[in-house]
């Protein structure tokens, strides 16, 4: 599941130019409610439908602020125990192969045939085990895009209860894999995949509670997310201390008030309506002012009038000076200052902000600043899934000693929650301040160590890409959407990132011909896998560094010929 970097799903919407005033600057800051649906209704426009109708949204000012420290506590609480619980695969992999996972679909002995039965039981449960995992993935990245519309459309808690009932369908399927005659296990854990979207995304909107802290509410959200990972560890653990005498279906039985919980806190605590944007509440403080100064004129003319008229009047105006300073306490000012400024540095710092605003989605998509992003994300993507679904096959066969890849295993499963946790700060710095160009370069970098890591046969080397592959990982996804909403805009956000996630989560199911290539072609050697997607990646990473650095160096020159040309002759 990727970060979507939305600080407060309210954001820039075109670059400044200089000569603006202060005033001008502020409004082209306050925009529409990001729609995260992946679909526009017309390819060749990038206009936002005024037509199609959007869930009303409240102002957080509106709300006790006891009620918005509670609905942020149970965010974190809900993420924490289902946002991202999938991605714990390579802690749960090792008990379902004990629990006797797939071994009635892979036969003792390989037949003649084709497909899972010509292989041996060992590869077949492999396999057939990863594929529950790519299954799950690629859910969960398309899932991304019809939460965008529901939320847009209908508001956090139906999204949240639905999130609750594909939870609850998923342990069920889960706990009762044994007694079903389909595929219990991959239709589980493709549900449980559904669910997380629907409870992480829903729950964004919570930053715009107190926007003036949006940025450590979101970061707590994405930590929940990210330590979400860590709840089948902890299974393990039980699992291992009972002696498996708490089995899968116990705990997935046990799993099930999770969804329970999260129903009550829809149903009772969690807000039915999305909280205002830091633009909606700027305008609606603008038109407060404005009621608020035409009150005032209209009393210096009425003044002679009836003394009921007047006391209406007063009251108006005090209900107009009450949404100011309730706005203000909660931003900081009444038009956003502090925010727009904070943005305004963003945007010079990134180098490529506003390239393609301009553009239709259609020349959007098929521009080079799209093909190479969407290319390298493919290649990212699958390396970073088939590492998780691998890695104790991987360092089997690398340190041809058991013992040696389950202690990398499960350092692997404590470091991928506490990885997250630990890099969050750190990426939202980095993107706020590095050029896009250093970020895209760190990327290559990273990823290319990381797969040179992975190749050599020493303990090091792999406490060290386990380190820097958990560190990796979020600062990745989150660059991807940083990049897309600095180069494209969040007018077609949600149909161009989407659109990246989505195809990068359908070309995951090619995992599963990598799982064949390892465990047949290669005979369990994960070095040639390896180095062609390493290959893969460094190519197309270094041609997307390549272009954008090229792009930004054309736009800085061509800034500065313009400002050689409206520079005073002096005589």
């Amino acid at each position: 599941m990727s970060l979507n970097r939305v600080a407060s799903i309210d954001t820039l919407a075109a670059v400044p130019h200089e000569g603006l005033d202060r005033r001008s600057s502020d409004a082209s800051l306050r925009v529409c409610r990001l729609s995260f649906n992946p679909v526009p209704q017309d390819m060749d426009s990038t206009e936002l439908r005024q037509d199609v109708p959007h869930a009303e949204t409240v102002g957080a000012f509106e709300v006790p602020e006891w009620e918005r420290l509670l609905q942020i506590a149970a965010a974190v609480i809900s993420c924490l125990f289902a946002a991202g619980i999938v991605f714990g695969y390579a802690a749960i992999k090792p008990v379902l192969k004990q629990q006797g996972a797939y071994l009635g679909f892979c036969p003792d002995s390989p037949d003649a045939g084709d497909g899972f039965a010509s292989m041996p039981q060992d590869t077949c449960v492999e396999i057939r085990l990863n594929l529950m995992f790519t299954v799950a993935a690629v859910g969960t990245n398309v899932a991304a895009l019809p939460v965008g519309a529901i939320l847009d459309h209908f508001g956090p808690r139906v999204c949240g209860i639905v999130g609750c009932v594909f939870l609850t369908i998923g342990a069920l399927l889960m706990a009762y894999d044994a007694a079903l005659t389909v595929d219990g296990l991959l239709l589980g854990y493709l549900f449980l995949a559904l669910g997380g979207p629907f409870t992480y995304i829903s729950s964004f909107q919570l930053s715009n509670a107190f926007p003036r802290h949006s940025g450590l509410i979101l970061a707590l959200l994405t930590g929940a997310f990210d330590a979400s990972s860590a709840l089948f560890l902890v299974y393990r653990l039980i699992f291992d201390a009972t002696g498996g005498a708490f089995s899968i279906r116990r705990f997935f039985l046990t799993y099930l008030t999770v969804p329970a919980v999260i129903l009550v806190f829809q149903l009772t605590l969690m807000p039915g309506q999305s909280y205002k944007t830091v633009g909606e509440l700027v305008n609606q403080a603008e038109e407060a002012y404005e009621a608020f100064v035409e009150s005032n004129t209209v009393e210096d003319q009425v003044h002679e009038q009836t003394a009921l008229l007047q006391e209406e009047r007063r009251e108006t105006r005090e209900q107009q000076q009450a949404v100011m300073n309730d706005i203000q306490t909660l931003l900081g000012s009444t038009m956003g200052d502090e925010q727009v400024e904070a943005k305004e540095r963003k945007v010079e710092a990134s180098g490529v902000w506003g390239v393609m605003h301009h553009c239709t989605v259609l020349q959007q998509i098929t521009s080079p600043w799209f093909v190479l992003v969407c290319l390298f994300t493919i290649v990212q993507m699958t390396r970073i899934n088939f590492f998780v679904a691998t890695i104790r096959p991987q360092y089997e066969a690398i340190f041809k000693d058991h013992e040696k890849a389950v202690r990398i295993n499960t350092f692997f499963d404590i470091a991928l929650p506490v990885g997250g946790l630990i890099s969050i700060p750190f990426i939202g710095t980095a993107l706020d301040h590095l050029n896009t160009v250093v970020v895209l370069a760190l990327l290559v970098v990273t990823g290319t160590l990381i797969g040179v890591l992975g190749l050599l046969p020493y303990m090091w080397a792999a406490y060290a890409n386990v380190i820097l592959f958990v560190l990796y990982r979020p600062f990745y996804y989150t660059a991807v959407s940083d990049y897309s909403a600095k180069v494209f805009g969040f007018r077609t956000f949600g149909t161009v990132y989407g659109l990246i996630i989505c195809l990068s989560g359908l070309f995951n199911f090619s995992q599963s011909g990598l799982d064949i290539l390892l465990h047949q072609t290669f005979n369990e050697n994960p070095v040639p896998v390896n180095v062609i997607l390493l290959l893969l990646g460094l190519v197309i990473g270094v041609s997307l560094v390549a272009f954008v650095a090229a792009q930004v160096w054309n736009i800085h020159r061509k800034h500065l010929q313009e400002l050689s040309g409206q520079r005073p002759v002096f005589q």
